[in-house]
């Protein structure tokens, strides 16, 4: 498994860690092809200039600084530049875990000390984890400031890359807010607290996918593809009758549970 080696810097303490991308794809994905043939369709990169087909062995990173003038930057004049302290993950400040929104959150690895590095990496979960705190650093990642968050599980760290703030539209639009009775609101939380059970990731599968599969195996058997059955969602008329509705029905499931 490839991975990112850097270093958590904070005061005078420098913990040397790899970083291990912590997500993959498994979702299917389908090649374009020609409808009349079904022949793949293939992107070629091509030179504005001589027309020739170019390789990525060809590719240079260029900047346009005037109309079609570009200065050509290599990877290890870009590397050159960085200082010792941007290559390492900078801890600027802490903060509680609950205090940050998801939708900042965007790339997510998984950290583990470097040799010589696991007393103090263990230290800082530690501490973080009975402070119920995360880090909050920044790298530099390819040719960006990259904003992280260090974030402390029972099992090691997490390192989440960040979106700033201009890169997050508004986040809610505004509506005009109904009352809400204290009864219903009531009736709400009995809901959600019938509803509640600790998070298992191992419950959830992707369902659509494994029905995509299937349909992809009845076309290459030859079948034919059956439509699946039709059920739509039931129209809200009362709030409190579906309340209790949902309340009853979120009983019986934890008792056949």
């Amino acid at each position: 498994m490839a991975s990112r080696k850097s270093v958590i810097t904070f005061g005078m303490v420098a913990i040397p860690i790899a970083m291990y991308t912590a997500t993959q794809d498994n979702d299917i994905h389908f090649n374009q092809l020609h409808k009349e043939d079904n022949s793949r369709i293939r992107y070629k990169k091509t030179c504005a200039h001589c027309g020739k087909e170019i390789t990525s062995e060809d590719i240079v990173k260029g900047f346009e600084y005037d109309e079609d003038k570009y200065v050509v930057v290599t990877d290890e004049e870009i590397e050159k530049i960085k200082t010792e302290k941007e290559k390492s993950i900078q801890i600027l400040h802490f903060a509680q875990l609950n205090q940050i929104s998801p939708v900042y959150y965007d790339k997510t690895y998984q950290a583990s000390p470097q040799t010589g590095g696991e007393k103090a990496f263990e230290l800082l979960r530690s501490a973080l984890m009975a402070e119920q705190k995360i880090a909050i650093g920044k790298t530099v990642m390819g040719t960006k400031d990259t904003l992280m968050a260090i974030i402390p599980r029972e099992d090691g760290i997490l390192i989440s890359t960040m979106f700033y703030a201009d890169d997050i539209k508004e986040l809610q639009k505004q509506y005009n807010k109904p009352d809400v009775s204290k009864q219903e609101l009531n009736l709400a939380k009995t809901l959600i607290n019938s509803m509640d059970t600790p998070f298992d990731p191992a419950k959830y599968k992707d369902e659509y996918q494994a029905r995509l599969r299937e349909l992809i195996e009845t076309k290459i058997s030859g079948r034919e593809v059956v439509a699946a059955e039709a059920g739509g969602a039931g129209k809200v008329i009362d709030l409190m009758e579906a309340l209790k509705a949902s309340v009853e029905n979120a009983k019986k499931g934890k008792e056949s549970a």
